[in-house]
């Protein structure tokens, strides 16, 4: 499995300290993956309850597998349709950008929290990751759902049609961790499905090349500290 905690490891405090958590809360994770900023709610709101809420069973058992704290409880569910009880704050680590509809999952989390924490990508323009991985495969990712909240506008349109109040949007900017070094990298960039999906079309020969090209790219961004590539995201809040 991809390690995208470690991916998004730059992340972690910024969105920690949004979140703003306080002891006793009762906390919301959508779209908790492997339970990480789950784990960190649960720490921040103790004794409050934290639930987390994935629609991928695979993650939700690495969630619980992971999970010491008491006061966790994970749920496979549609955050669009569930009938969630009342909490005093709602957080999202790159999670609701997938809704199929928007519209209609923010009015169902608008009826369970009014205070929010979101982070959410930039349009795709603003993330190198997002370019250069694709181009030096020969091709470009095809699906658009992570940067469907990209534009501050159009969101903050959709919050406040979904009764949130004020929604409010904090540029950050960190570099994304694909791994220790070139073949890690390789290896962990292998295991997400756009870049499977577009080597997949590739015929043999073109796909050596794509594979040699897609190392380079990442030899390129080697650093002391991993190889990484520049990223930007909102930071979405309400109060």
């Amino acid at each position: 499995m991809f390690d995208y905690d470690a991916e998004l490891k730059f992340y972690r405090e910024a969105f920690r300290t949004a979140c703003g958590i306080r002891p006793g809360d009762r906390v919301l994770d959508v779209g908790c993956g492997t339970g990480q900023t789950t784990r960190d709610a649960a720490r921040d709101a103790a004794p409050g309850p934290v639930l987390g809420v994935d629609v991928s069973e695979r993650m939700l058992d690495h969630a619980r597998r992971s999970t010491t704290a008491g006061n966790v409880t994970y749920v496979a569910a549609d955050a669009t349709t569930y009938d969630f009880a009342p909490v005093d704050v709602c957080i999202s680590r790159f999670g609701v950008m997938f809704f199929a509809d928007p519209a209609r999952a923010f009015s169902n989390l608008r009826r369970a929290a009014s205070r929010v924490a979101f982070l959410v990508w930039q349009p795709r323009a603003e993330n190198e990751w997002a370019r250069v991985i694709p181009e030096a495969i020969g091709g470009a990712f095809r699906d658009d759902s992570p940067f469907t909240l990209g534009d501050p506008e159009a969101t903050r349109d959709i919050l406040t049609t979904a009764g949130f109040v004020e929604p409010t949007f904090t540029a950050l900017r960190e570099p994304l961790y694909y791994g220790p070094d070139v073949e890690s990298a390789y290896e962990n960039v292998l295991q997400l499905r756009e870049p499977q999906a577009l080597l997949a079309e590739l015929d043999p020969p073109d796909a050596v090349r794509a594979r040699s090209t897609l190392r380079e790219a990442l030899a390129a961004h080697a650093t002391a500290d991993g190889v990484l590539f520049d990223s930007a995201a909102w930071i979405v809040t309400t109060e």
